[in-house]
């Protein structure tokens, strides 16, 4: 799988969720960059009432613009996240073929940290608002 590909499901697995409604201070909702560079994501409010989250996968980086990745460009990667603890989503989802468990942490209000896994295997990654 891509690093594009892993970092979607990462992404996805670290905010779709079935849990209550948005809470806290802080929020996702902006534009987000992987801090390796290679892609950015938009998260929007969504769903009924909007206090549900979204991504999309809005920029790659020239170097990860190969056919799998363009497919995925302008895309939602995540629909109808919900927020379980203050600056905190949890949950699984199933993307490309496989099965996530994840977690997203807002850090600060420009730092989030999101740890995906599947069995096992696990990975962290660190976002910065832009």
């Amino acid at each position: 799988m891509t690093r594009i590909l892993r970092n979607l499901a990462v992404l996805a697995a670290a905010l779709l969720v079935s849990a209550p409604a948005l809470a806290g201070s802080a929020s996702p909702i902006g534009q987000w960059q992987v801090a390796t560079g290679e892609a950015r994501y938009k998260v929007t409010a969504c769903g009924e009432g909007g206090n549900l989250l979204c991504a999309k996968l809005v920029w790659l980086a020239p170097s990860e613009r190969t056919e799998k990745n363009l497919a995925l460009l302008n895309t939602y990667v995540v629909r109808g996240a919900a927020a379980v603890d203050e600056n905190k989503w949890t949950g699984n989802v199933v993307f490309n073929g496989h099965a996530y468990d994840g977690t997203m942490t807002l850090v600060s209000n420009n730092s989030m940290k999101l740890k995906g896994c599947s069995g096992m295997l696990c990975q962290t990654l660190e976002f910065t608002r832009i």
